[in-house]
């Protein structure tokens, strides 16, 4: 698959280590990519450049292999954009809105701008100026999606949303991905980013932590367990079982270890004797992923 969007070098520096430095994204077609930071870690800035927004101090950001400064006004024909704060025009209500932004791109048929705001339960009627954070974020992904472009970029698309319209709306977003879409989706929320993601991306200070693939934080090839026992003779008798330990809470007589996945076996007999109060999986997740890559970089400093 080709390269829907590339970021090559792309520095903005707005003074005071603000901005982002030297950026290096690739993001294939038909591919679902998070972007995951604190605020002011550089997130908007970037999804701003793509959108031809910011003309970078250097290196550049191509969308279909055109400039996105250059050719701002043509890659806006292919993208669908859900900006992180949302700014209404002078209009009464979203209705008018969402036919003002219809006309504009010269759509007809609103059948699926329709289904979409059946779905997240809006009610399009509402004043602008007067809609709740939650509505507008609703109605600003009406405004993307219903033309059907081919690139959807997300700017901390949930926020706002409580958690059941943010279930509805990743239902949406992922129905989009199956049907082939590019998506870049930022987010400070790690778990709707493992769930939806095929790759992600962290940035910190305006600077790419790492780029890592959901299925390597999926297939994890450790696993570690987390055991509790009821005899304090039996937690001393295990840790001498030579298991790698990653943790230990002897005033619980608790410990956690790590073991090759196909290890289990091993685990559960060297348990069998023992006077077990639980066992629990501890699961590998990509925030843990991060802080460990991001602690790694920050002691390389």
């Amino acid at each position: 698959m080709s390269d829907v969007i590339c970021i090559e070098d792309l520095t903005k520096d707005y003074g005071g280590n603000r901005g982002v430095f030297s950026l290096e994204l690739h993001v294939k077609e038909g591919e679902m990519f998070g972007y995951i930071g604190t605020n002011g870690a550089g997130k908007t800035t970037t999804i701003r450049h793509m959108m031809g927004f910011l003309k970078p101090d250097s290196g550049r950001v191509c969308i279909k292999n055109l400039d996105a400064w250059k050719y701002a006004s043509e890659i806006k024909k292919y993208i669908g954009y859900v900006p992180g704060e949302i700014a209404f025009p002078d209009l009464p209500n979203g209705i008018d809105f969402l036919k003002s932004q219809a006309e504009l791109i010269g759509l007809k048929d609103l059948s699926y701008a329709n289904g979409l705001i059946e779905r997240l339960q809006l009610d399009p009627s509402a004043n602008l100026r007067r809609m709740s954070k939650g509505m507008k974020q609703k109605t600003a992904l009406v405004a993307a999606l219903m033309a059907d472009p081919e690139i959807i970029l997300l700017d901390e698309p949930t926020t706002g949303l409580d958690p059941l319209m943010r279930v509805a709306f990743l239902d949406i977003v992922q129905e989009e991905h199956r049907k082939g879409k590019t998506i870049f989706m930022s987010s400070h929320l790690f778990e709707e980013l493992e769930l939806t993601c095929d790759r992600v991306a962290q940035i910190d200070n305006g600077r790419i932590v790492d780029v890592v693939e959901m299925d390597r934080i999926r297939a994890c090839p450790t696993a570690e367990y987390k055991i509790e026992f009821n005899k304090r003779s039996d937690y001393r008798m295990f840790l001498e079982k030579g298991f790698s330990v990653v943790r230990e809470q002897p005033q619980y007589s608790q410990i956690t270890v790590r073991i090759p996945r196909p290890a289990i076996q091993q685990l559960l007999l060297a348990l069998a004797e023992a006077d077990v109060k639980f066992v629990a999986e501890v699961p590998y997740t990509l925030e843990r992923y991060f802080k460990e890559k991001l602690a790694i970089s920050q002691n390389k400093e």
